[in-house]
Parts: C-alpha cells; structure tokens; sequence
C-alpha cells in the first residue's frame, strides 16, 4: 500500500517526532473524552443541573486558546520537545486530580486548568511531527495526525465499558495514564531540524515578542481563526452531545453506547487517512471543502434514524466527512505560519477558534430544550450550517502546499 511505504521511507527520527505527535493528540483527546461520557453521572452525584455541568465542556475549550498561546511561545523560544513533555505531563495530573473533586465547583475549576494544559499538544505536536517530515509525506502525515483526536476518543469508549465498575471517579482517573508517553519523548524523540536552524539564525538577533514575529501575518491569523471556529463547530457540534443524544434519547444502554462511538471514531479514522493524502494531491482548501459538503447528505440518516444499525451508519460516514476535512488542518495551518511563530501560530489559531466555537455546546443544549428535548433537530441543524459555511471559508481561502520548512528564514533573518 502507498500509505504503508511513505511511512517506512520515513527515518527513524521521523517516525518517532510522528508517533510523539500522534500519541500527545491521541491521550490528550482520551482525558477529553472521558469527561463527554460522565456529564450525566457527575450532575446525578452532585445533584446538579445537567446544563451547569455541560458548562465543564464550555471551560476546557475558553481556557485551549490561552494554553496554546502560551505553551506555543515557550515551544518558539525553547523547542518543541521539552514543551511536549511539558503539555503532557501537565493535562495528565490535571485530569487524574478531576477525579477527586469534593464539589462541582473545584471539577469546574480542574478541568479549566486542564484546557489551559491541553490547549499546548496540538500546536507543538504539529509543529514538531510537520517540521521533521518530508514535504512530500506532509499530507498523509497531518491526515494520519489529526485522527489522533479520534483515536482518544475510541480509546475514551472503551473505558466507557468499565463505567458500571469504576464510576465516574475511576474513570477519570485513567487520565493519568498518558504521562507514561513522556518516557517516550525523552528517550526517542529529537528536536525540530527547522527549530534547530532557526535558533542559530536568531542566535545572534535581538528577542522579539510575539507581537512582533506576528508583524505583517495578522490579516493571515485572523483568517486562520475564522477557519478554525467553522471546524470546531463541525467536530464538536457532531462529537460532544453524541453520547447524551444516544442515551437521553434513544435510552440506549453503555455497551450500545460505546459501539457506536467506535462506529464514529472508525469512520473518523478512515476520513483523515483518505483526505489528508487528497489534500497533497488537489490541495488543502479543495479537499477541506469537498469533505465538509459529503455531510450534508448523511445528516438525515445520522440525526433522525431509528434503529442503532442504521444510526451506526449514520455516525460512521458523518464523521468520515468531519474528520476527512481536519485532516488537511496540521499541514494546512503550519504551512500558513510564519517560521519565527510556528511553535505559536498554528495552536493559537485552532485553540482560539475552539474559544469562539466553545457556546456550541450551550447553543445544542437550548436548542434541544426548545424543541422539546429533540436532539436531533440540534445536532443536524448545526452541521448542516457550519459545514456549508467551512466549505465556502475553506474554498475561498489562502494556501501555501507544498512549502519547504528547513532552509526558510526567520523574518528579518537574513
């Protein structure tokens, strides 16, 4: 298979920044994920309003872009590497701490602390897999990368299967589990060739600000973010209420639950691996917006089906689409980016558009309420908006494929 030999012609320092990457994205989804599946046990211990613990989802996803924009500036001066490990080590004692939360008020308040810490992985984790990779394996590489969110996302429904056993409380703790990945790092994983480069060209140049390495790329930035909100709509408005819409309206047990959230994350998978080579071949902008219009046909079939085989067909193609369009998205950000910020720039703008895309959640809760309890009516009436409006964004948008990361300078940078 041509998947199969473009990831053996990758060295070993290739393959490791990759599964670094991969893995950070994958386990920090896992933590993520955990919490999506317990909003209804959480509300239940606490005596709680649901839509008061919804608003843990909110916080995790306002507290990404500060994380991002931070992490992403350490990563800039320091490299990506020690960041990585940071960012991990970080998100995991924050999402195990959320299992002993006495109130919902300190779980409101971890999990805030854990957005901040998962708002880091994404950039630099792109940053340093997409700067250590060939140009020519760049769009495999970010549709194999992106599905890492997925792959945390099935991981995060298996456990969903020991939920009767462990509780809410044990379930959670298993966020603990991704600190092991930092061994990894430490032990196989090297820094970016390009950051390499760049900090002996800025060796002898005075520090800058952010503000500064952004000079000339705010109109590109400000695009990024706008990109960014249309896709965190699409995946969070087709991902976060999934397990409720399965439970509080079709009263499916766990295990049914669970299988089709892998039907999801399956689909999901198979999107990026697709799209994300596509991209390389037609580009990034048409392959974004021929995935984000594939949606719109399965929508009915996804929101409105009655039967759980019928429903599993649903959210296997619907995320297919979703995650076919992300896939383009580390390859496309990062070769937007000025050099002297992509530690910052890809990060902040996808976290960033998590900010503005973080009411979805509210936004689907309201409208399910306002239609008397009708999931469906709020998840497909939000996918179908947010994918023709992606689709337009998209299209009618920059792109930069095909850009060569080591040998380009720094701004200012002779």
């Amino acid at each position: 298979m041509v998947i199969i030999d473009e990831l053996r012609a990758l060295d070993r320092q290739q393959r490791a920044a990759f599964t670094a990457s991969l893995l950070g994205w994958a386990l920090d989804a896992f933590d993520y994920f955990l919490l999506v599946f317990v909003l209804g046990d959480i509300a239940k211990d606490f005596h709680a309003d649901i839509a008061a613990v919804n608003s843990a989802i909110l916080l995790t996803l306002v507290a990404r872009p500060f994380g991002a924009l931070v992490f992403g500036r350490l990563a800039d001066r320091h490299g990506r590497r020690p960041m990585l490990m940071t960012v991990v080590g970080l998100y995991s004692v924050l999402a195990v701490a959320s299992a002993f939360s006495p109130t919902l008020l300190v779980l409101l308040a971890l999990r805030t602390a854990f957005g901040f810490a998962m708002g880091g992985v994404w950039g630099i984790g792109a940053s340093l897999a997409l700067e250590t990779i060939p140009p020519k394996s760049r769009g495999l590489i970010s549709g194999i990368l992106q599905e890492g969110y997925p792959m945390g996302y099935f991981l995060a429904a298996i456990a969903n299967l020991f939920l009767p056993t462990i509780g809410w409380r044990g379930l959670l703790a298993l966020g603990v589990l991704p600190a092991l990945l930092i061994l990894y790092i430490q032990r196989a994983v090297s820094e970016s060739p390009a950051w390499e480069q760049a900090k002996a060209a800025k060796a002898a140049a005075p520090r800058r600000n952010v503000f500064h390495d952004l000079k000339g790329h705010w109109g590109m930035l400000a695009y990024a973010v706008v990109l960014m909100t249309c896709f965190n709509f699409f995946s969070h408005g087709t991902q976060d209420l999934y397990p409720q819409f399965l439970q509080k309206q079709h009263h499916f047990p766990a295990p049914v639950v669970t299988a089709l959230t892998i039907c999801l994350n399956l689909g999901a998978i198979l999107g990026g691996v697709i799209f994300g080579p596509l991209g390389e071949r037609i580009g990034r902008r048409r392959a974004i917006a021929i995935a984000a219009v594939l949606a719109l046909p399965v929508i009915p079939l996804w929101a409105y089906s009655g039967s759980p085989l019928l429903l599993a067909a649903g959210a296997f193609l619907i995320q297919m689409a979703v995650q076919g369009a992300w896939g383009s998205v580390p390859a496309h950000l990062n070769e937007l980016s000025p050099p002297e910020a992509r530690g910052t720039f890809p990060g902040f703008a996808y976290q960033l558009g998590n900010l503005f895309a973080a009411v979805n959640v509210t936004i689907q809760t309201q409208l399910m309420k306002s239609h008397h309890g009708d999931y469906s009516f709020a998840l497909a009436i939000v996918c179908a908006v947010v994918a023709v409006v992606l689709a337009l964004v998209a299209w009618f948008g920059p792109e930069a494929r095909g850009r060569h990361f080591v040998g380009e300078a720094p701004s200012g940078v002779p």
